[in-house]
């Protein structure tokens, strides 16, 4: 057993040719930094929730997910320290892209909308405000790179990788996930504005859900409480450090190292909040 990934967030340990767990830590980036101090259990809530959707996809797909018992896992991780954020997951050969899907005009897609360029090889047509929902949701895939930012590409390119077959079926499942999981949100006060699926392929060559779903870190979430066309709304996610790292530079620099314990502890609460909200329970 060996760790082979120290991520943003996440740590990945090989147990053999067949499985690995993956640990879901409390550290917090923005802007690509890790922050100095950790958010009380973000990763428990992260952990959560991916396991919550994981179960309510998996007639729609298979996922990766073989266990999040500690008893199944080796005796390294029986402990409190792994205890609610691991999982035993099987090893694949990860696919090199980023599926994104996009229901809101909102993020880099809205910045290139009101440039009149396209996205992903898309020109957007219509008359679009910011956060306004779309006629119709739009997956955007990306690249994945170990070093530096992803890079956005058409979804020709995907198909030419991949070939038509594979291709063709993610986008089916991307659009299939969004709609059901978009609409259970929805009915708990939250719209998910956007969000990201990795997939891998085991060793039969099926394709599987792999990393995480449907969490704050990997999507998008706006209260409907507080949404409105036109405006940036109220999202369940990193942004409350964000804008305060942006709000409090010090000679242009920013203040990585330097977040109060209450803007981590506000960060903390929006995290439960959102976990309390779409599965009723808290980590």
């Amino acid at each position: 057993m060996q760790k082979i990934i120290s991520g943003k967030v996440r740590d990945v340990y090989e147990i053999d040719d067949n499985h690995l767990v993956i640990v879901t830590t409390d550290r917090i980036s923005a802007f690509d930094v890790i922050l100095s101090k950790p958010v009380k259990d973000k990763g428990k809530v992260l952990n959560a929730l991916s396991l919550f959707w994981f179960d309510c996809t998996k007639d729609i797909v298979k996922n990766h997910v073989l266990s999040d018992k500690l008893s199944d896992m080796p005796k390294f991780f029986r402990n409190s320290e792994f205890e609610e954020r691991s999982i035993l997951v099987e090893k694949l050969q990860i696919l090199p892209f980023e599926f994104i899907v996009r229901g809101y005009m909102f993020g880099n897609m809205w910045s290139a909308y009101q440039d009149g360029k396209e996205f992903c090889g898309l020109k957007i047509e219509g008359n679009y405000q910011q956060a306004q929902k779309l006629e119709t949701p739009i997956l955007t895939p990306s690249t994945k790179t170990s070093e530096g930012h992803d890079t956005y590409v058409p979804f020709d390119y995907v198909t030419n990788v991949l070939g038509s077959e594979t291709a063709g079926k993610i986008n089916y499942l991307c659009q299939k996930l969004y709609d059901v999981c978009y609409k259970y949100a929805y009915e708990k006060g939250i719209i998910i504005a956007d969000t990201k699926f990795e997939f891998g392929l085991d060793k039969e060559n099926n394709l599987v859900l792999a990393d995480e779903i449907f969490t704050p870190d990997s999507s998008r979430f706006w209260s409907i409480a507080d949404y409105q066309v036109g405006v940036s709304p109220k999202s369940y996610d990193k942004q409350f450090i964000r804008d305060w790292l942006l709000s409090n530079k010090i000679g242009g620099e920013i203040q990585y190292d330097n977040v109060p314990d209450t803007i981590i502890d506000r960060t903390a609460d929006i995290y439960q909040e959102c976990l309390k909200k779409i599965t009723g329970g808290i980590s």
